[in-house]
């Protein structure tokens, strides 16, 4: 102890809850933070204005976002005699490629920093045109281990440049390239070996896709056609191809207005001048073309570049490089909704193939001009081109490329260490732009309600338990007139016998779903947000936990005819709420009741390796052992509490991997006695995790156990990224969260269910670190005080 003490002594303060936890129960304290292991990117990087720049700039803030936990990341940006800038952010090394011993210094610079353990080079040719053996060297002199990311792949090099790509990629951890095409043609052209090599599509950024009107009207461009390009101007993005076919397209759609959106490239202005601009400009002339097309000639920032974008009706890419390989202007367009029509470069073809998109020839204005016009008169194709686009370019989110990078960067720095998520900060915007007047709308197309949907009880009395959490939190009275919607809805579904109905449509009228289909759930998840209200007494207006409990008392009678397993399961949660706050008997005996009836069929079903309440594992698989624990607080029965604990560990044996969660699917149910078939991945449900979040919470609640925790961490986690796709599923942009996690896509759709259950799950993650935030600050209060 006395050795553990002067340990203490000289280690910093405040302890973090790691640190903390990580004392075990001696005087649980810790060693100080553990210093990360850095990356440094070699890059060029804004105020350079090139689109690797902007490339390294995007791809570094979302990492250090969502990873800042997991690693430090550090720059080294590029430079030359005749260019060089002033940085708006930290800059750790400058590399002039232009001066003499450059890179054999930089080298020896970064060999002997100890803190960086790994290096990012962005490579493109132009940046090494006139030093290129001085960069092999470099790689070669290079001790830390480096991934290499080619920009530009060029097929059937002649033998120079065979011997440059193959001696500088068998140099490096990894190769990176952006399309499956440049993969293929270094395996193929450059004979470098497959699994060297790892695709990760360059990053796009998610939109919250506002209203294309809304957006035209803000820039002055109501009533117009918009077809728009963009990025910095040269002579081959071949913009004329779409000047010679505007006189076409204008004969059918005479309101359509072109915008040619981006500067001249810096390198051609130091060249060329703006010959290039002053040419284009002059065709406009020529072919009288001036009310239809317009310069902006300008390095837009970020947000107004996508509403530019968003408002677009068709984007057009006619690059005539047939050496290009990826376009990050290209992902931003699709990324927006753009339906596009582009020339056939790799990563075009790749992406807009299966309808989400339009491949025309190099430099063939008739083509273009028949595909757009086409295009403008049917705004149902634009439409369903733009959901497939959208579709298709999802797994491109920069969000999603950072995690591919990150994963990159563990197995090759560490690939024990685990990777820990950022938390996003918490937002309603999606749920209050789902929620009317009314109540909460049911599904969403992407992220805009789907008012045809109508409503249900199920989704409003999520919304409900959500709304007063996040009041719990924060007491931000801007949340009461929400709960008051959903309270309303819930009291409008309720029937004379005091059962409640689930669906209702947007004229409020009950629909016929409601006569073919079983509603226990809908009644027992209406209970629980019911009781969950009342507990909140008297934090919210009485008048509200007067009408809460008004309702439950109303609903009583009917309670106890309801049979389904996960019913009673919410009703047993709902009462054990509303008893803290209001006891009754009839709490009491109801709550013992249906734990009983719970009992017995767990006493039923189960035998030896099988330890559940059915024959199967079907959906919300949780919440049964969650609600015997309630039970067990509730009444102190010792057999609630033994298969409350049972039951969650044997379900936790099914779902988790010491890294992740795989919630049941709700594509192949697991049934007891068969034989189990390993079967595709998908089929989970943003629900089913939320679910496992909130009992988890409460089993670590009660009784401190650590690898409850530890589980809570990784269920979270399957959200922002760990699941077997390593994609989002909770949407930053918009505060929505996808509707499921499918075997090779995540359904983007932002429906009530699951942004609902995600805030849910979010919210109790936020009180667990408050908590635990609180019992540090005593700990070391007390400690501190004692000393």
């Amino acid at each position: 102890m006395k050795q553990r003490f002067e340990e203490y002594i000289h280690r910093p303060l405040p302890l973090s809850y790691e640190q903390f936890e990580g004392w075990g129960n001696d005087l649980h304290l810790a060693s100080g933070k553990k210093k990360l292991p850095e990356v440094l990117f070699i890059t060029s990087y804004p105020p350079r204005e090139c689109g690797i720049a902007t490339y390294s700039q995007d791809l570094i803030k979302m990492l250090s976002s969502k990873f800042d936990h997991s690693f430090d990341f550090s720059i080294c940006a590029l430079e030359s005699d005749t260019e060089q800038y002033t940085y708006a952010e930290p800059i750790k090394y400058i590399l002039n490629t232009n001066t003499v011993h450059a890179f054999q210094n930089m080298a020896a610079t970064i060999n002997a920093d100890t803190v960086v353990e790994l290096v990012v080079l962005q490579h493109e040719f132009g940046f090494y045109t006139a030093n290129e053996k001085d960069f092999s060297a470099f790689l070669k002199l290079l001790q830390k281990p480096f991934v290499l990311v080619f920009h530009t792949v060029l097929p059937s090099p002649d033998e120079p440049l065979l011997f440059f790509v193959q001696e500088i990629s068998m140099l490096a951890a990894s190769v990176v390239v952006m399309t499956k095409s440049s993969k293929k043609i270094l395996v193929s052209d450059y004979l470098l070996p497959v699994k060297k090599i790892l695709v990760i599509p360059h990053g796009t950024h998610l939109v919250p896709h506002e209203a294309e009107e809304t957006l035209k009207e803000k820039h002055n461009l109501s009533g117009r056609k918009i077809l728009s390009t963009f990025g910095l101007l040269s002579s081959g993005k071949s913009i004329e191809t779409t000047l010679q076919a505007l006189p076409s397209i204008i004969q059918k759609n005479p309101d359509v207005l072109f915008l040619i959106i981006g500067k001249t490239h810096p390198s051609v202005v130091k060249e060329q001048g703006e010959a290039y601009r002053q040419k284009l400009e002059k065709m406009v002339k020529e072919l009288q073309l001036e009310e239809h097309v317009q310069f902006i000639n300008a390095f837009l920032p970020l947000p107004q570049l996508l509403e530019y974008l968003q408002l677009t009706d068709i984007y057009l890419f006619t690059s005539k490089d047939r050496n290009q390989a990826v376009s990050g202007t290209f992902s931003y367009a699709i990324s927006c909704g753009c339906p596009i029509i582009s020339t056939p470069i790799p990563h075009a073809r790749e992406v807009l193939k299966n309808d989400a998109g339009v491949i025309i020839d190099f430099e063939a204005p008739e083509q273009l001009a028949i595909e757009v016009n086409r295009l403008l008169q049917n705004e149902e194709l634009r439409k369903n081109m733009s959901s497939n686009g959208l579709h298709r370019m999802a797994s491109t989110a920069w969000e999603n490329a950072a995690i591919c990078h990150a994963r990159l960067f563990k197995a090759i720095i560490d690939n024990s260490m685990a990777l820990t998520y950022n938390l996003p900060e918490i937002h309603l915007q999606h749920i209050k732009k789902l929620t009317t007047r009314f109540g909460m709308i049911q599904f969403a197309k992407i992220n805009q309600p789907d008012h045809d949907s109508g409503y249900t009880v199920d989704d409003n009395a999520r919304a409900l338990i959500a709304m007063c959490q996040h009041f719990e939190l924060t007491r931000d009275k801007a949340d009461i007139p929400y709960i008051h919607i959903y309270l309303k809805f819930i009291e409008f579904c309720q029937q004379h016998d005091g059962s409640f109905l689930n669906y209702v449509n947007t004229e409020k009228k009950f629909t016929s779903q409601n006569y073919e289909t079983n509603l226990a759930d809908s009644n027992g998840r209406s209970i629980w947000a019911l009781g969950y209200l009342v507990s909140l007494r008297p934090l919210l207006p009485a008048q509200l936990t007067a009408l809460a409990n008004r309702i439950i008392e109303n609903s009583l009678p009917h309670l106890n005819a309801l049979h389904s397993t996960r019913a009673m399961a919410f009703i047993i949660k709902g009462l054990y709420y509303r008893h803290l706050k209001i006891k009754t008997e009839q709490n009491a005996s109801l709550i013992t009741e249906l734990a009983n009836r719970l009992l017995q069929m767990y006493r039923h079903e189960r035998r030896n390796g099988w330890h559940w309440f059915e024959s199967y594992l079907t959906y919300a698989n949780s919440l049964l052992p969650e609600a015997m624990l309630y039970a067990w607080l509730h009444t102190g029965n010792i057999l609630y509490k033994e298969v409350a604990v049972e039951a969650f560990d044997f379900l936790l044996s099914k779902t988790f991997s010491p890294s992740r969660i795989k919630v049941i699917s709700n594509q192949n149910w697991l049934h007891d006695g068969i034989e189990v078939v390993k079967k595709k991945n998908g089929g989970e449900q943003p629900i089913d995790v939320a679910y496992s979040i909130l009992a988890l919470n409460k089993f670590y609640d009660v009784f401190k156990t650590k690898h409850y925790k530890t589980k809570m961490d990784i269920a979270f986690n399957w959200f922002l990224g760990a699941n077997h796709l390593h994609q989002i599923i909770y949407n930053p942009c918009t505060g929505g969260c996808y509707d499921g996690l499918e075997e090779d896509y995540v359904n983007l759709n932002q429906g009530a269910e699951s942004t609902v259950s995600y805030l849910m799950a979010r919210l109790t993650v936020e009180k667990m670190q408050r908590n635990i935030r609180r019992v540090v600050e005593q700990k070391n209060h007390a400690f501190n005080f004692n000393l």
